[in-house]
């Protein structure tokens, strides 16, 4: 598991970005897989699940998790949802203590907030979609709503591919292009002719930086890379695999 500094430093405030160790599956999801997305038996997903969030003292059946669309829809979790009713959204916020969030990831980014002094926290999925179309801002703006304040929001970014291993084509780029031309600082050239090297990463963490956060703080990690440590999708299809599995990032703010 991989925390954050800023993150650590709340007493209320318990979260992970948890690796692919300590779980049951197996295989292709061996071992810490916490998707119901993926082929994985159920089962083994429930323990994994349990597993992870033990680890930061909470137990499975406070996570709340979505159907991740990369859209930049938020979802405000007044109470606890079953797997078959979650809704469609790439962002959850509560203001409720030990209802803890939950983000599914596999080269995608995790991100979480928090505003202790309000109450308030969050978890995003920013894949590229989602982050140019302003799930982050809207996730912010949530917050806010709820009481929290952008002066007193920490935000960590946590493993996600990262720029030396995500490869991409042409209308990928054009894509941002169209939107600011200021994005091609996020473009290198390619080994291959007109394919480019996209940083995720740094485009994050850049829309955390203009939202005049109180904190914003990168874990730095490769999931595409560190094949022992995290699932990526990419790796998996560049592997010729028929499926993935999918990390968990997590937090959860409970009372004094």
């Amino acid at each position: 598991m991989i925390t954050a500094d800023n993150l650590s430093g709340t007493l209320t405030l318990r979260h992970g970005f948890f690796t692919r160790d300590g779980g049951v599956s197996e295989g292709i999801f061996s071992s810490l897989n916490c998707g119901y997305g993926s082929g994985d038996d159920a089962k083994n997903v429930r323990q994994n699940r349990e597993n992870a969030m033990s680890r930061i003292s909470s137990t499975a059946d406070v996570l709340t998790t979505a159907y991740q669309v990369h859209s930049s829809e938020v979802a405000v979790v007044e109470k606890l949802w079953s797997i078959d009713n979650r809704p469609q959204v790439d962002a959850l916020v509560t203001q409720v203590p030990g209802i803890a969030l939950g983000i599914m990831t596999a080269d995608c980014a995790p991100v979480l907030f928090a505003d202790a002094e309000a109450g308030v926290i969050g978890a995003a999925h920013a894949g590229w979609k989602g982050a140019l179309g302003g799930v982050l801002q809207a996730t912010i703006d949530t917050m806010e709503e709820l009481g929290g304040a952008r002066s007193r929001i920490i935000a960590a970014l946590g493993p996600c591919i990262r720029q030396q291993s995500y490869e991409v084509g042409p209308e990928f780029k054009a894509s941002f292009i169209a939107v600011s031309t200021d994005y091609e600082t996020y473009f290198l050239p390619a080994d291959r002719q007109t394919h480019f090297m996209f940083d995720l990463a740094t485009f994050i963490m850049d829309r955390l930086q203009s939202l005049n956060l109180a904190s914003v703080e990168d874990v730095g990690v490769d999931t595409y890379e560190e094949s022992n440590r995290f699932f990526s999708y990419r790796r998996a299809t560049h592997k010729g695999e028929a499926d993935y599995g999918r990390g968990l990032s997590a937090l959860v703010m409970e009372t004094n």
